[in-house]
C-alpha cells in the first residue's frame, strides 16, 4: 500500500458546499424578511466570504471574527441594516443542518476505510462542522476529524497537519496523502507540512499558480488508480 493515512478535505471535495451555502444562505435571507434574489444576493456574499476565508489563511484575521465581519461586510455592500450577529448565528444554525455528501463520496470511502486510515482536516467552524460533517452519514469512516476552529489552527499551517499525526500517533510522512480541491489550503498545506499531495479539481480549472501537487484528479473515484 502506497499511503497508510490519506486526509481529506470536508467542503468542496467530500460534501457539496455549494448546494448547502446556497440553502442556508436563502434561509437566512428569509428569516431576516430580506427580499432574496439569489443572482444578485448569494453571489455578493459569495465574494465576501470567500475573500474573508482567504484573510484567514494568510492569518489575518482570526476564525471568531470572520464570523460576523463577513455579515457586516455584507451588509454594507447591499446597503441593508440588520443585526449581523444574529444574521451569524441564524447562518451558521441553517448552515450546520445542510449537509450533502457527493454520491461518489460514499462508495470510495467504504472501499478506502477498509485498508486506509481516514481523516479530514477542515478550516470550518465548529457549531457549523459538527452537525454538518461529524454527525454525517459517512463520518464512521474517518478515524479522526479535525476542524480548525477546534485546535486553533487553520490549513495551510502545517502545524495542523502535525496536530493531526501526533494525535493518531504516525509518524511517517511519506505514508500520508493530502486530498482536497483548494491549491491555497488543501495543496499549500500539504507541501509545507513536506506531505504528498492530491489536487481534487472536478471543474478542470488551469493551475496558473507555482503550487504543485503531486496528484491532480477531476473525479474522487480516480483516487484509486493513485492508491
Amino acid at each position: 500500500m502506497k499511503y497508510d493515512i490519506i486526509m481529506f478535505d470536508a467542503d468542496d471535495t467530500l460534501f457539496d458546499f455549494k448546494k448547502s451555502e446556497r440553502e442556508a444562505f436563502k434561509n437566512t435571507m428569509g428569516e431576516f424578511n430580506i427580499e432574496y434574489d439569489e443572482n444578485y444576493h448569494l453571489n455578493i456574499y459569495k465574494d465576501i466570504n470567500r475573500v474573508i476565508w482567504k484573510e484567514l489563511e494568510e492569518g489575518l484575521i482570526t476564525q471568531k471574527k470572520l464570523k460576523v465581519e463577513r455579515f457586516k461586510r455584507l451588509s454594507y455592500r447591499l446597503k441593508v441594516k440588520f443585526d449581523e450577529e444574529k444574521f451569524a448565528e441564524s447562518y451558521m444554525n441553517h448552515l450546520s443542518y445542510a449537509s450533502y455528501v457527493y454520491e461518489d463520496s460514499i462508495g470510495l470511502l467504504e472501499e478506502l476505510h477498509k485498508n486506509n486510515r481516514l481523516i479530514i482536516i477542515t478550516n470550518g467552524l465548529k457549531k457549523v462542522q459538527d452537525n454538518r460533517i461529524k454527525k454525517s452519514t459517512i463520518a464512521k469512516y474517518f478515524e479522526y476529524i479535525v476542524v480548525s476552529e477546534e485546535v486553533k489552527i487553520s490549513k495551510p499551517d502545517p502545524k495542523i497537519f502535525e496536530h493531526t499525526l501526533n494525535n493518531i500517533s504516525y509518524t511517517d510522512k511519506s505514508k500520508v496523502l493530502m486530498v482536497g480541491d483548494s491549491l491555497t489550503s488543501d495543496i499549500q498545506g500539504g507541501i509545507n507540512f513536506g506531505i504528498d499531495t492530491c489536487w481534487f479539481n472536478p471543474e478542470k480549472i488551469v493551475n496558473t499558480t507555482e503550487i504543485k501537487p503531486t496528484y491532480e484528479i477531476a473525479n474522487l473515484i480516480e483516487l484509486k488508480s493513485i492508491l
